[in-house]
């Protein structure tokens, strides 16, 4: 697969489209409105396509921007909806596009630390923390430090409002995507993995759409090995500023 990372602003009518496709065949409660109001939150895409055909195999979006919270001017990242198709789960393209986008971001309109801050509502996206990153919260062995629990909050209530549940640590829109029947299973024996079953426990209405909050800050160091592999590789990422709109 390729991988461009595009502003939103210049994404071509026909990705929108095909994103929006993307997200329908494999989550319910998917609407091209809601889908809009969502992207236009965002500043930058990331596609995954197929070398040959061209095809969308799956996108990440998110909102890269600066905030300031008590008193101390950070970097985040916000991560959106964000889906790869099953036939390329056994592809790292994601995670290796999705880490050469954030070093580049970083590179270019980073200031002090940055944060990633996402919302789980399904247990494949939680796994990406503990796979990739050694410190992230909330997490089954160790207690959310005070200071990570403030900017996370702080950061949750600016950017979800209302629909945030601070007490949780959950995040309920009014109308929730929903993965799809064989998908959104735990498969037989990955119930026992301690990640997943803190993730179930913490977010017990996950299955109907619940988000859970979880911050972790982008650092080399902060990787683990597989993680630094995703740093370190070489990536097809193009970062496409010009993508003309039609």
């Amino acid at each position: 697969m390729k991988s461009l990372l595009i502003p939103v602003e210049n994404l071509q009518s026909s990705d929108r489209t095909a994103m929006y496709m993307l997200l329908q065949n494999h989550f319910q409660g998917i609407t091209w409105n809601a889908f809009e109001i969502d992207l236009k939150r965002k500043n930058w895409v990331l596609l995954l396509k197929n070398e040959t055909s061209n095809t969308l195999q799956g996108f990440s979006t998110l909102n890269f921007c600066q905030k300031t919270i008590n008193g101390e001017k950070i970097s985040v990242v916000y991560s959106g909806d964000t889906i790869v198709d099953p036939s390329a789960w056994s592809s790292v393209t994601l995670p290796q596009s999705w880490v050469a986008a954030i070093k580049f971001l970083r590179h270019q309109y980073s200031v002090q630390k940055l944060y990633w801050l996402l919302i789980c509502s399904g247990f494949r996206t939680y796994r990406f923390l503990p796979t990739f990153w050694q410190d992230f919260y909330p997490r089954y062995n160790l207690k959310t430090p005070i200071d990570i629990e403030n900017i996370m909050g702080s950061l949750a209530k600016q950017y979800y409002g209302d629909f945030y549940e601070e007490t949780s640590g959950i995040v309920r829109f009014p109308y929730p995507q929903t993965l799809r029947e064989g998908l959104i299973e735990i498969p037989s024996g990955r119930e026992k993995n301690p990640h997943i079953q803190f993730f179930t426990q913490k977010n017990p209405g996950h299955i109907n759409g619940d988000e859970l909050v979880c911050i972790t800050e982008f650092t080399y160091d902060n990787l683990t090995r597989a993680g630094k592999r995703m740093w370190n590789g070489k990536s097809s990422l193009e970062i496409v500023q010009d993508y003309i709109l039609i």
